[in-house]
């Protein structure tokens, strides 16, 4: 019995590594997954597969519970051994953005290893200590789903934390009365055009924009808490949103005088299931503006044209012919105050874009950027707009929009002698996916697509990858596909439209993608389009 035992405690230690690399990589996805119980949920049912190897670890430890003995405990090794190393490789490969142990993350691991501990406890008090080491190894099978529990669990202590850190953003921004605090949403484009905005105002103003993609409730708090400055007369707010009622709950924080949104389309329809609740949700952020405030609108995107009828002080931007303008007029209920910028003559090139921008007033400048592409000239003609409504004369706009630097990984030019890197690699979508490749079609030279496909589309996820793939046939010359599981629905479109099965490949990896698209003799200049970079829960 002596024996059994002292090989339960060594079995038992050695099963704790495993544990610690489980417990990380399901929070490290916990976290991905915005610590939200439903949305975690979802993706444990959509990529359970990929911890099935825990049914070994569960199996063997229930057999050492049960029957606690030399050949059961071995077995229980070995399984550990196996799922230590599988969860190490995890660990190596999940390197795009890693685990942040927050105080959150700690307050979650305190409480885990709490619940854990004890059941342990009670293991040995109970059923002996012979039968510690199966009932670890069942408790690490269970980290599978321990987490939504644990979260749970902490949720009163979370939401008096977060309460806390709310009440006092909202005591800082009581102590700047004269801040000016603009709020930038959309399906996409909003980080874009906060930077953009960002560079046309700092020149006239003190301004602080949340950094980065920070652009939840408590991302927003903590650029206040630690940034906010009694000098600062702008503060450029992104808000992001997954669910119903995200930009209002910013919005509710901040309470935005003047709003901006970006876009509307298909984009985490997993977690909004239909387009009605996004259209809704963005503007949340008109519904949240006072009687004067301004609100800044896409007027090339229909579902915002189709919504904005019942608000007032509206101010259009758009890169429509000037009958599209007009049909906004139309649009415009008797008495409301509206105005549209009209952007045109745009032309491409390999160092960026030059447009013109008309304005209200009928004044009109022409603008050069280093950005490419016309879904880039509607973004900063936004933040154009904004500008030049907090009375900038478009004249001294030319100057910071030909300062303008690509925010990363948004159709950002990267030169590689005889290759350019277009790196669009952030967060793709179906209407900026197809801006992208109709960018790259107008490049004259070898055109190469390299991209893993769009995901949190909900049910029209294969629908719309296969759109992509027969935009994409259109204006590639290669397309490389990376993961053959997400990119089927890409790559029957492309094939379905006649596209060259020799010029259209699949790869596991994007660095195999890339040495192909590196190794390709055809003559003239490369253009690599890197499109979309898939998270590490994909």
């Amino acid at each position: 019995m002596i024996t059994i035992t002292a090989i339960s405690i060594l079995c038992a230690v050695l099963t704790l590594p495993a544990f610690l690399y489980v417990l990380r990589y399901n929070l490290h996805m916990f976290q991905l997954n915005g610590y939200k119980n439903g949305e975690h949920t979802h993706w444990l049912k959509k990529n359970v597969s990929r911890q099935y190897l825990l049914i070994l670890i569960g199996i063997s430890g229930i057999l050492s519970m049960c029957l606690p003995g030399i050949v059961t405990l071995l077995l229980q090794t070995a399984a550990v051994l196996i799922c230590m190393k599988y969860y190490l490789y995890l660990k190596k490969t999940n390197t795009k953005k890693k685990l942040v142990y927050t105080a959150r993350v700690k307050r979650l691991i305190l409480t885990d290893s709490i619940l854990v501990i004890l059941l342990l406890v009670l293991t040995g008090v109970f059923l002996g200590v012979s039968r510690i080491a199966g009932t670890f190894a069942v408790l690490t099978t269970l980290q599978i789903i321990a987490l939504v529990i644990v979260n749970w669990i902490n949720r009163p202590v979370e939401g008096m934390i977060n309460q806390h850190y709310i009440n006092d953003a909202k005591k800082k921004l009581r102590s700047v009365p004269d801040l000016t605090v603009i709020g930038v949403t959309g399906s996409y484009g909003k980080t874009s055009v906060k930077y953009y905005l960002d560079t046309l105002l700092k020149e006239h103003f003190e301004v602080l924009i949340t950094p980065e993609s920070y652009n939840t409730p408590m991302g927003v708090v903590k650029t206040i808490r630690s940034s906010l400055k009694p000098s600062h007369q702008i503060f450029i707010c992104e808000m992001g949103a997954r669910h119903v009622g995200d930009i209002k709950e910013i919005c509710d924080i901040v309470h935005p005088e003047h709003g901006i949104i970006t876009s509307v389309g298909p984009q985490h329809l997993e977690t909004f299931f239909n387009m009605d609740n996004i259209v809704n949700t963005k503007f949340e952020l008109a519904d949240a503006l006072p009687e004067v405030g301004l609100l800044f609108l896409n007027g090339d995107n229909e579902y915002i044209r189709n919504h904005s009828g019942k608000y007032k002080n509206k101010i259009f931007y758009t890169t429509g012919e000037w009958a599209k303008a007009r049909e906004l007029e139309s649009q415009i209920e008797e008495g409301e105050v509206s105005q549209y910028y009209q952007t045109g003559d745009v032309k491409l090139s390999r160092t960026g874009t030059e447009f013109t921008v008309t304005a209200p007033d009928g004044e009109k400048e022409t603008f050069q950027m280093r950005l490419l592409g016309e879904h880039n000239v509607i973004n900063v003609a936004g933040a154009v707009a904004v500008a030049n409504t907090l009375g900038i004369p478009l004249k001294q706009l030319k100057v910071p929009v030909r300062r303008i630097q690509p925010v990363a990984h948004r159709m950002q030019l990267l030169e590689r002698g005889n290759f350019t890197i277009i790196d669009d690699a952030f967060n793709s979508n179906p209407v900026g996916s197809r801006a992208a490749v109709e960018t790259l079609k107008q490049f004259e030279g070898v055109r190469i697509l390299i991209t893993p496909g769009m995901v949190e589309l909900g049910e029209k996820e294969e629908e719309y990858n296969y759109k992509f793939g027969t935009y994409a046939a259109d204006c590639c010359d290669y397309i490389l596909l990376v993961g053959e599981k997400h990119t089927a629905p890409i790559h029957k479109g492309v094939l379905e439209s006649g596209f060259s099965q020799e010029r259209c490949r699949v790869f596991e990896k994007l660095e195999d993608a890339l040495s192909f698209a590196y190794s390709i003799k055809a003559e003239g200049h490369k253009f690599i389009l890197l499109e979309n970079d898939l998270p590490d829960n994909y």
